[in-house]
C-alpha cells in the first residue's frame, strides 16, 4: 500500500482510539450532545480500525513466512510459500476495503431531485421519445417507492412531451439518477414512416439535486420577478378561476421556472422557488466541474446536457451507454424501468476512478 495512504489510515485509527477513551470520560458522558457526536464518529471509524488491524496482521504474517523461505527445509519452505501467497491475497482484499473507506460520500446522494426532460432534434418523434423516457423513469421510481410530483409539462402535438419537469423524492434518489443527465438519442422507425426508414431523434435529461433550504443557495428577493397567471389543465371548477400558477425569473442569471401543479398560489411559489434553487445549485456545480476538468476529466463524463451519453436503438433492441462503452440487448426491459443494469456499472466505474485518484502514482 502507498505509504501516504497507510499513514492517513493510521491517523484515523489513532483518532478512533482517542474517541474510545473519550467515551469513558465523565465530562463527555455528562454532555448529551457531545456524547452523541463522539459516539457517531466512533461508530463510523470502528470498521476502519478493525480492517487496519487485520491488514497489519496480514503484513506481519507475510514477513514471518518470508523469513521461513530462507531456511533449508524444503517442506517448511513450501508451507511458507503458501502462507506468503495467502497473506498477500488477504492484504489485497483488505486494501480495497480500506481505500473504499477513504472515499468521501457525496452529500448530495441522499437528496431528492428535479427531473427535467426536453425534446430535442427530431420534432414529433423527439416528443414521443421524451414521453417514453419519462415513463421509463417513473417506472424506475415506482419500483423504489419514490414519490412523484409533476411540476410542469408541455405535451407534444402528436403525443409525448415537448417538456416535462417532475420532482422525485425518496431514499437516495440522486445517488441512483446522478448519471442520467445528458443527451439521450433514439434510433427507430416512426409509425408515420411508410418507407421503413430509421430516424434519429434526441432528448435532453437533467437531474438536479434539491438545494438545502438555508446556507447553500441564497436568493435575494430583489433578484426575482414574480408573475402569476391562470393554470391550464384538464378542466373542472378550479381551472382558469384564479391566478394560481407562478413564474419566477431570476434576473441576474435569466433562469425562469414555472409551477402550476398546485391549486394554491402559495404552494406553487414555494415549489418554483425550490426548483430555482436546484437550478442555481446545478449551475454552480457545473461551473466548479468545468474548473476541475482542466486538471482532470472523469471518463464517466461531466453530465453536461450537450454531451451524448446514451443511444436507444430499437431495430437492434440495444441500449448503449457511450461513457463506459456498455451495450445491453434488453431495450424493452430498460424502457419499462429496469435501469439497474446500466446504473450499477456507472457507479462502479465512478468508484474505480475515485480509488485510482487516491493513489495517482500507482
Amino acid at each position: 500500500m502507498n505509504p501516504a495512504l497507510l499513514e492517513k489510515l493510521r491517523g484515523l485509527k489513532d483518532r478512533f482510539k482517542l474517541l474510545e477513551a473519550s467515551l469513558a470520560d465523565p465530562q463527555v458522558l455528562s454532555d448529551a450532545e457531545r456524547r452523541r457526536d463522539v459516539g457517531r464518529e466512533h461508530a463510523r471509524l470502528q470498521p476502519l480500525a478493525s480492517l487496519l488491524d487485520r491488514y497489519e496482521r496480514a503484513v506481519e504474517a507475510e514477513a514471518g513466512a518470508a523469513e521461513m523461505l530462507q531456511g533449508d527445509d524444503e517442506d517448511l519452505r513450501e508451507l511458507a510459500r503458501e502462507e506468503v501467497e495467502q497473506a498477500r491475497s488477504e492484504q489485497q482484499g483488505l486494501e480495497l476495503s480500506l481505500r473504499r473507506f477513504l472515499l468521501q460520500p457525496d452529500p448530495r446522494d441522499a437528496r431528492d431531485v428535479y427531473l427535467e426532460i426536453r425534446a430535442g432534434t427530431g420534432g414529433d418523434e423527439a416528443a414521443l421519445f421524451a414521453g417514453d423516457l419519462f415513463r421509463m423513469y417513473t417506472r424506475f421510481a415506482e419500483a423504489r417507492r419514490w414519490s412523484q410530483e409533476i411540476l410542469q409539462m408541455s405535451e407534444g402535438e402528436h403525443g409525448g412531451y415537448k417538456e416535462v419537469i417532475c420532482r422525485l423524492s425518496g431514499k437516495r434518489v440522486f445517488s441512483y439518477l446522478r448519471f442520467e443527465s445528458g443527451a439521450h438519442r433514439v434510433q427507430r422507425v416512426p409509425e408515420t414512416e411508410s418507407q421503413g426508414r430509421i430516424h434519429t431523434s434526441a432528448c435532453t435529461v437533467a437531474v438536479l439535486p434539491e438545494a438545502e433550504e438555508t446556507g447553500e443557495i441564497e436568493i435575494d428577493p430583489g433578484d426575482l420577478r414574480v408573475d402569476t397567471y391562470r393554470a391550464s389543465g384538464a378542466g373542472g371548477q378550479h381551472v382558469n378561476k384564479t391566478d394560481s400558477a407562478v413564474r419566477l425569473t431570476h434576473l441576474p442569471t435569466g433562469i425562469v421556472v414555472e409551477c402550476q401543479d398546485e391549486r394554491s398560489q402559495h404552494k406553487n411559489r414555494a415549489r418554483a422557488l425550490s426548483l430555482l434553487r436546484a437550478r442555481l445549485l446545478d449551475a454552480e456545480q457545473r461551473r466548479l466541474e468545468r474548473e476541475r476538468a482542466e486538471e482532470r476529466r472523469s471518463q464517466v463524463g461531466s453530465g453536461d446536457r450537450s454531451e451524448r451519453i446514451r443511444t436507444y436503438n430499437y431495430p437492434q433492441g440495444r441500449v448503449t451507454d457511450h461513457r463506459i462503452n456498455l451495450s445491453l440487448y434488453k431495450l424493452p426491459q430498460i424502457m419499462e424501468g429496469d435501469l439497474d443494469g446500466i446504473i450499477e456499472p456507472l457507479r462502479q466505474h465512478m468508484e474505480a476512478e475515485q480509488l485510482a485518484a487516491l493513489d495517482p502514482g500507482a
